[in-house]
């Protein structure tokens, strides 16, 4: 009995514990835009590339910097290697031989070196190459965070767009029922016919169908939005704007004027960097045509003994050390070297040619974007207009329906256009944003 009273215990501190740890956000969508550029799963990844490139910069700077590596190198002979030499030299007969060994059954080698690069054409240009290299993944961490900027801006419209639409669906839900009860109140009477009825009810259901839809394409636009604000899936979130009010602040046709500095738009500017890589490549092919030259120090000891006993005080240690220098001067690759050249040369012309297409898209793409953002302004005026001239248009039908001068055919028709009226109204405020949203993405603003 103790451990059956226990379980629901455990299931209950499980739970609370599950409640603790479960987070509320409020957000308007500026709040939402701050969050997701600092918690976004894509947009940490970008900065650790950022930081994964620091550390490369640092590494390639190291290898032009002193180097210097020890090690212990120990050898058991377990059979020596032998050679012969003439008897005569040991008292033997002239034109006979004698084995002999040189060397001892144990060697152990303790040696440090240092390494300097003096010179390198290579290395300069892999500096340079580090800098481009850290770059582009500012120009990456950059787009990413553009890219989520209207990743968020979409995603918080469509929840909007979802909570309006069900706000509305319920709206005409409830009239729909008063118009039916009514209605069938009428035909019980027997006023009117039985297809009035019937036509309502299928109208009903087809909302009821649409409401339920909408609950759940709005729970997965909650989810999508969580997502790309780096949040967990199961916290609370509430929004704080209205899709009016957003819709209101991004009406704005002297935005679509202002004029467009393509080398402002990071899709350019990493077109650009891909140059300079390219022209980098060309200087390294280049630099392979001159000399390099190196130094190094080297310093150890050396052990010899048929017993291993180089640890102990009576083992005789016998130092070395040297200087050198290392000069490795190009001659002649048969034309390997020219040849890797002109790809170079080939590859830079091809990125100058890309650099210049990127260029001429970019600006189509900003006439495109201006123009749907221009467009989506227009229609939202338009679905505003034919919205109010619909719901009279229904308010009439209706009228009419109830004092029994119009059919149930006219009123569904009536009906239908309402709705379809609602919806594009919905849809062209979210057009406005989202596609303002595209042109400030366009101009990097």
């Amino acid at each position: 009995m103790k451990k059956l009273f226990l379980i629901p215990l455990i299931v209950f501190a499980l739970t609370a514990k599950a409640q603790d740890t479960k987070k509320s956000f409020n957000f308007s969508l500026e709040q939402a835009i701050s969050h997701a550029l600092t918690n976004n799963y894509s947009v940490i990844n970008a900065g650790r590339d950022i930081e994964a490139s620091k550390e490369k910069k640092w590494e390639t700077t190291a290898a032009g910097l002193p180097q210097i590596n020890a090690g212990i190198d120990y050898t058991n002979n377990i059979v020596l290697q032998k050679s012969v030499v003439p008897a005569e030299f040991f008292g033997g007969n002239p034109g006979e031989f004698t084995e002999v060994a040189f060397g001892t059954k144990h060697n152990m080698m303790a040696r440090s070196t240092l390494s300097q690069l003096i010179f390198d054409g290579s290395y300069i240009v892999a500096l340079q190459a580090s800098k481009t290299y850290l770059k582009y993944y500012e120009n990456a961490k950059q787009k990413t965070d553009i890219e989520i900027k209207e990743a968020v801006i979409n995603a918080y419209g469509n929840v909007l767009l979802a909570q309006e639409s069900i706000a509305i669906l319920e709206k005409n839900k409830a009239t729909l029922e008063k118009t039916l009860s009514d209605t069938k109140a009428t035909f019980k009477n027997g006023l009117i016919e039985e297809e009035n009825v019937e036509q309502l009810q299928i109208t009903l259901t087809s909302v009821n169908s649409t409401l339920n839809y909408n609950k759940r394409l709005l729970e997965v636009a909650f989810k999508m939005l969580k997502i790309t604000l780096g949040i967990d899936i199961n916290d609370d979130l509430k929004l704080t704007d209205t899709l009016d009010q957003l819709t209101i602040s991004n009406l704005d046709l002297a935005f679509a004027k202002n004029e467009f500095n393509v080398s402002n738009n990071v899709n350019y500017l990493m077109a650009l960097n891909f140059q300079e890589q390219r022209n980098l490549e060309l200087k390294l092919q280049k630099t392979k045509a001159l000399p390099s030259l190196a130094a190094n120090v080297n310093f150890g000891y050396n052990a010899f003994g048929n017993e291993f006993q180089f640890f102990t005080p009576n083992q005789r240690w016998l130092n070395y050390s040297n200087v050198g220098l290392s000069l490795n001067i190009p001659i002649f690759s048969s034309f390997g070297r020219s040849s890797r050249t002109q790809q170079a040369k080939i590859a830079l012309d091809q990125a100058k040619t890309q650099l210049s297409e990127a260029e001429q898209k970019l600006k189509l793409q900003f006439a495109a974007a201006k123009s749907d953002y221009e467009f989506s302004i227009e229609e939202y005026a338009t679905a505003k207009s034919n919205l109010s001239l619909a719901e009279r248009i229904e308010r009439k039908q209706q009228i009419k329906f109830t004092e029994g001068l119009s059919s149930s055919f006219d009123y569904n028709d009536a009906q239908r256009q309402l709705y379809a009226g609602q919806q594009s109204y919905l849809k062209s405020m979210v057009d406005v944003i989202n596609k303002k949203a595209a042109l400030e993405k366009i101009i990097n603003k």
